[in-house]
Formats: C-alpha cells, structure tokens, sequence
C-alpha cells in the first residue's frame, strides 16, 4: 500500500527526541486526515513516562519470559529446521474499537463468502456453470480434492476457523492481503504475545482499557465441545508432529482450550469411525481441529506418500463419523488467483460489494486480463496463480516487471502468451509501518495484520486483536517470520473499562470431567520413557559424582575400585574418561526429546526445568575437568535433577499421564539398582565398594542408623534390594509399580489382574521373603532383567 505524500514530521516531542523515531512517523500512528489515531498518544506518553532505561528493562522482561516459557518457532534454512526463540515486536500495534468495528464487520462478511465458495466448490459447482469462476482455477488447482466432491460436513460448514492478512491501504483503510483457511497458525503464539508484552506493560494495559481474548478462544473452544457431546466423542487438535514449525502453538492451544494432541499414528479409522488409541482401547473422536495440510491427513485417498496421516480419513468423513475443522479441501480458497474473482463472487453470492476490498488481482488465463498485465508490467508483480503464499512471502516465484533486466522481461512476455493461466498480476504491496524498538529506539518497520474468526454458537466470531508480523527492516519482505520478522501484540482499545473475561466455567455451566483413560497410547509411551530417562540421568549422575570424588582425594586414577568403576561405566555407554560423559548428555537429550513430543502434557514449569538441565550439562561439557570439578558438576546436575522430578511429583495431577511418568521412573530406578548392586557386591570387588554403593543409592545415612560399623555386604543389600520402607530399595520401586499398574485402565478387572500385574506381583511377593543371603549377583541380575521384562510386558498392553 502507498505510503501517503504528507504527514507531519513529528507527533510528540519527547518521543522522538529521547528515541530518535527515524525517519518520520510510522504511519500506524497517523491518520489520513495526519492526526495521531486513538490511544498511541497515550502509549507514547507512557512510554515517555518510563523512560529509555526501563523501557529496555521492561522489555527485556518480556524475552525472558518467552525464554522461560520455551516458546519457539521452528526455523528452516536447510534440510533441517532449527528452534528459534520466538521474535516478539515490544511495542504493540493500537488500533481503536471503532475502527476495529468495520474490520470485524468486513472480515465476517468475507468468511462467510469464503464460506459459500467451498460449499459450491464442493457441491453442486455452480460458479463454474453461470461463469463466475474459470473451471481452470478449480480443475488445475492442487488444492482441490477430488474425493472430497460431493461430501457434506457433519457439521453443515466447511469452515470454521479462518485468518485473514491484512494491510492499511492509502486512503487508511484496512485492505485483505490473502485468507488463511487450509490449517490457520498463529493464534497460540498471539496468546503468548498478550501474556509476554502484559508482562512487560501491566501498568500501561491496565489503563488502556485493551479489549481480552480469552473470550473468543472460550467461545471457541465451546462450540467444539458442544459438537463433540453431541457425538459422545472427543475433541483433538490434528497435528504433524514436532517438527512442524508451529508445533509448540499446536500443544499450547491444546493445553490451554483442554483438547487431546494427536498425530495421525494415534487414530485408526475403525468401521468408518475415528478412533483415538488410548490407554484403555480405542476410544471415539467426534471432532478434530487440523493443523496438517489436508492432502497429508489420509495416504489412502489423498495423498499416497504421507508418513503422517490417518487411512481411511476420507472415508469417515464421507460416513459423517467425524468433524473436520477446517474441511479437508479448504485450502483452495487461499488460491493468489481467487483474488481477482472475490468482488463479483460477492455480488453474486451475498447480494453485497466487499466491504474489505483486496489487492487489484489480474488473472491471466483471460485474454484481456493477460493484455494489461503484459501493457502494465513495469508495475505489476507477476507470480503463480495457484500459490497460497502472500505476493511479498513469495520472492523466488513472484517478481515485480519493473525490476527484470529485458531479458528476463522479454522471458515473463513469452510466459504471459504460452501459459497465461498458470499466472497472476498484482498490484505491488507497501505496507504501512509502525513503530518497533530496534537498537535502543523506537523505529517505523513495514507491518501486516492477521485476524482470526472462529464460528461459534453466535456465529462468526472475531478474535478482539490477533497478531501483527513486523519486518526486520524497511523491506516489505522482511515480515516473513523465516527472513527475520518479528510478531506484535494488537491491542484493541477502549474509551470505557472492558470486560474481563477467562476460561474459567462462568456460573450456572455443567461440570464436565474427562475420563484418565483418555491418554493417547504414544503420550503414555513418550511419560513413561520421559520417567525413565530421568532416572537413567540421575543414576548416571550419581556413579560419576562417587567416581570423581574419589578421583580428586587420591588422584591417582588406576586405584582398584576407580578402575571397577570405570569398568562398570563402560559396561552401561558412559566412558569415564569424560568428566561429563556424552553417554550421559545422550541420555538427557533423550529424556527432552521425550518431553518435547508431550508439550501439551507437560508444565512450564517442568520443561523450564528440563531444559535448564540440557543447558547446564552442555555449558558443563565444554569445559569440566575430571576429579573435583566434576565432582561439583556432578552434585549441581543433580539438584537439577531432584527439582525437575519434585516439580513433575509434586505438580502434576495424579491422572493416567502422571502414573506412566512414575511407571518408568519406578521401572528404570529398579533396574539400575539391581545392576550396580549385582556389581559391587560381586566376589572379588575391590575394596571400598560397599561405601561407594551406599553413597550411590543415597543411602549412607540411613545404614548407619540401621547396622552396625562391621556390617558386611548382606547389610548393603538388604536395605538397598530388600528394604520395604527404604525409596531407594529395589522392593520399594516393585510396590510401587504394583501400585500404579492396579490403578491403570484395566489394571483390576473383576477381580483378575493384568498381565502386568501379575508380573509385578510375581517379581514383588519373590523379594517379600527372600533373605540378603540369596541375593547373590546372579540373583540379582536376573531380576533386572525381569524387571526390564516387565517394562515389555507394559508396552504390548498400552502402547500396541
């Protein structure tokens, strides 16, 4: 959009003389008429008010608490994506509610027209047969599904949550730049903005008077649920997985709206029906929220190669067993060339011009249209017509005419006459600016707005703000999250006090509670592998504190029982000749992938935890030296350790996910007891190994109270093997898992235990009367290895 000829060179003094706003005044700030619009005055103020000093401050609060979140997109500049720390904009984007009226009035409209194509697209294809719609445009299209012709939504609609890109036009108005309708992200990360600049301007927003998005997202978040009840089925969130460069919103929304997170591996279709693999059996799936490509959603009708979808999804919603948000096929409506068709699409359908009008679209496909693309090339960009990518996001397939050499001009005239209809020409965007804090001040950077609309029970609904993409420069294609932009709050501001609304049940709403076996299978097996990598680390931690202890009082590394350790060590892939082994970072990693695919699952707080550890034990890595160094290390990574497991023991809910994240901790802290005890209580262990196995199982203390100075190794296995009321026994962690396997979905039914049960009953009752004599290291080891087996015998029961 043009930036306009006059504007003043100032808006408030001290401003610009304390930040050195340059050059001008961002044009967000400015009407056309060249006043400053409602409520940035009193930001500036305010922020005049803070000063330069704890401006910064206040910001660098905001990052810090995107950092401690572990809010990230992921970033993709190879063959490989990259976490990156999510790139908030501090200074966010005002906008008053009147002028925020018109937007919502036009961006209603402009769903439910979007609304109506797809059911025609779909349906009886109507467009086509009186002409307002090329039949190229749907036949060519990579977006049009075929197997979804003719299929009705469950629900009556094919859309129900769409994002619209939006840009300030000349005259000021707001102009839609492209619709988001295949799998919309974004909203998740416009939460964690909110949350994250509040943080930053709590004072600021509370006399602002900035209208809350908690309530579009209950509203929301009902209606999905509503739909659901009425098919006595669940509510899921249809994700690709952690590689997805918006996974962390995918567990966010999830987490926060109280919907399963599911890939395509958790679903069968069962008999036409989605169902869900849980820990208590395949469970119904009524409603799915997709946030995948819907060509990837079903390798049997669609698209054959996908590793991520779920067979027989076509044909359940053929069946109407489930609702799909949006309709698989709605990514036709993002088509660059649909654009030119909207205005009279309007017309015909609603009766009514576009009250948000779009970017001047030429498709090229019809003869007159080519010929004033051709006639008009020098200010025309010229790209795909099947692109669902913005013109500016689209650099290496979108080109401005005026910009080619005329070779390359020459080269786009012979396109536009051979294959005109693969080809769209668009007015050039110039996006207004508004003020970013780059470098210690405050600076006009292009900016673009993306609004949300869901349909609820009050029909379309529109998110009160959204979030704005900022460019890292003055280029207009610098707003792409993947070139560097950053993401704003919007805030929409009142005259008067708003309503303050959450998700909290609002007074006279049922109380609804989900089943505990409502667990899908693949999160159970991710908690109990989390469990047990967590233990393993512990473990692992306290062998090479006992080792590096002894390392640093006698420094002299070929004394017998350092040796055995280093033996012992090698034995289970940690080589000791690192003071921080990688067998060890191997294992700490393991346990934060194990996380990283439960984020919906999983605290804050807990991750915050988790993370904190992998960053310590890599900063330690870089630079520890065996002996006391490590040793100190050693005793830092397990207080890390204990906070992490205190957190997740303390803080999470006692549901079926808690219990298989203490199966693994139980299973893993067993097995790893039973080997180091088999080892240093062998025939022929060096000296000192009694002491050094008491201090690894943490239990140095308590032998004293319990035995006598002279006792023997019996004593060592009795209270660490045998010891009912020792948390770090062997029979300890057998009473537990009997206690969590009784308590898992079909754990006790009529009175039969599980397999797993018994296995654990079996193993448990053996130790009840076993005497430390018999605990011989062969003993020992077996048990280990039953243990281990019991592990299997868990798996095959919850996770096949």
């Amino acid at each position: 959009m043009e930036k306009r000829n006059q504007r003043p060179t100032r808006v408030h003094s001290s401003i610009i003389a304390d930040y050195r706003l340059i050059p001008g005044v961002p044009d967000e700030m400015i009407d056309a008429a060249g006043k400053i619009r409602p409520g940035w005055a009193k930001l500036i103020d305010a922020f005049d008010a803070l000063g330069p000093t704890e401006l910064a401050a206040r910001f660098e609060r905001a990052d810090q608490y995107l950092r401690d979140a572990g809010v990230f997109y992921r970033k993709y500049d190879g063959a490989e994506g990259k976490e990156r720390a999510w790139p908030l904009a501090h200074v966010p984007l005002i906008i008053d509610e009147s002028e925020w009226a018109s937007i919502t009035a036009g961006l209603t409209q402009r769903a439910e027209l979007l609304e109506q194509i797809a059911a025609d697209v779909y349906g009886d294809n109507t467009l086509v047969s009186r002409g307002l719609l090329p039949p190229e445009l749907v036949a060519r299209n990579a977006e049009f599904l075929r197997p979804m012709v003719g299929i009705k939504p469950v629900s009556g609609h094919f859309l129900h949550f769409c994002a619209f890109e939006l840009g300030r036009g000349p005259d000021g108005g707001w102009w839609v730049l492209g619709d988001r309708t295949q799998a919309p992200s974004g909203a998740g990360f416009a939460l964690e903005n909110r949350v994250a600049t509040t943080r930053a301007l709590s004072d600021i927003y509370a006399q602002m008077h900035v209208h809350r998005l908690a309530g579009f997202f209950r509203d929301f978040r009902d209606a999905l649920f509503g739909e659901a009840r009425e098919n006595d089925g669940r509510v899921g969130i249809l994700t690709p997985g952690q590689h997805n460069e918006t996974y962390f919103e995918h567990a966010y929304i999830a987490r926060y709206l109280g919907f399963m997170l599911l890939e395509g591996e958790d679903l069968v279709v069962d008999s036409g029906e989605v169902m869900v693999r849980t820990v208590a059996g395949l469970k119904p799936v009524s409603v799915l929220w997709r946030r995948m490509d819907a060509s990837f959603t079903d390798p049997l009708e669609l698209r054959v190669d996908s590793h991520i979808g779920t067979p027989g999804m076509t044909e359940a919603l053929r069946q109407g067993s489930i609702s799909m948000v949006n309709a698989l096929g709605s990514g036709i409506l993002e088509t660059r060339a649909l654009a030119a068709f909207m205005p009279q699409l309007s017309r015909a359908l609603l009766g009514q011009p576009l009250q948000l009008p779009g970017i001047a679209t030429w498709w090229c496909g019809q003869d007159a249209e080519r010929r004033f693309v051709a006639d008009h090339l020098d200010t025309m960009m010229v790209g795909p017509a099947f692109s669902t990518s913005l013109a500016f996001d689209d650099q290496k397939a979108t080109v401005l005419g005026g910009a080619l050499s005329p070779d390359e001009k020459s080269a786009l005239l012979a396109r536009l006459d051979a294959s005109g209809g693969s080809l769209v020409g668009q007015e050039p965007v110039r996006l207004s600016t508004a003020p970013v804090y780059a470098d210690g001040r405050l600076q006009p950077r292009p900016i673009a707005l993306r609004v949300y609309a869901a349909r609820t029970s009050k029909g379309w609904t529109i998110m009160p703000g959204g979030f704005a993409r900022v460019g890292s420069t003055l280029d207009t294609t610098a707003i792409a999250m993947q070139r560097g932009g950053q993401a704003a709050d919007v805030w929409v501001v009142s005259s008067k006090p708003v309503e303050r609304v959450s998700l909290l049940p609002r007074e006279g709403e049922k109380l609804v509670r989900n089943s505990s076996g409502s667990l899908p299978s693949r999160a159970a097996d991710n908690l109990i592998w989390l469990g047990r990598y967590a233990e393993r680390c512990e473990a692992t931690v306290r062998i090479l504190r006992a080792y590096n202890a002894r390392l640093a009082e006698v420094s002299n590394p070929d004394l017998p029982i350092l040796v055995d350790t280093r033996t012992y060590l090698d034995h289970i892939g940690v080589d000791a000749q690192f003071a921080l082994p990688p067998g060890l970072l191997a294992a700490i990693d393991s346990a934060v992938h194990s996380a990283s695919q439960i984020r919906d699952r999983f605290s804050p707080d807990g991750w915050l935890a988790l993370t904190d550890l992998s960053k310590t034990a890599r900063r330690f890595a870089a630079k520890l030296e065996p002996g006391d160094d490590a040793t100190r290390a050693m005793t830092v990574l397990l207080r890390k350790l204990a906070g992490f497991s205190g957190l997740v023991h303390e803080n999470m809910y006692r549901f079926a996910g808690w219990r298989f994240l203490e199966l693994g901790r139980r299973l893993e802290r067993g097995i790893q007891l039973a080997s180091i005890v088999a080892w240093l209580t062998r025939k022929g262990a060096p000296d000192g190994a009694l002491e050094m196995l008491l201090e690894i199982g943490d239990s140095v203390m308590t032998h004293r109270r319990r035995y006598s100075v002279s006792a023997g190794p019996a004593s060592a296995i009795d209270l660490l093997v045998l010891d009912p009321l020792n948390p770090r026994s062997v029979l300890f962690q057998l009473a537990a898992l009997r206690e969590q396997l009784e308590a898992l979905p079909d754990g006790v039914n009529e009175g039969q235990l599980s397999p797993a049960a018994k296995v654990a009953l079996e193993l448990h009752t053996k130790l009840v009367i076993a005497e430390p004599e018999q605990m011989t290291p062969e003993t020992l080891h077996k048990l280990g290895i039953g243990i281990g087996n019991l592990a299997g015998v868990v798996a095959a029961a919850y996770f096949v």
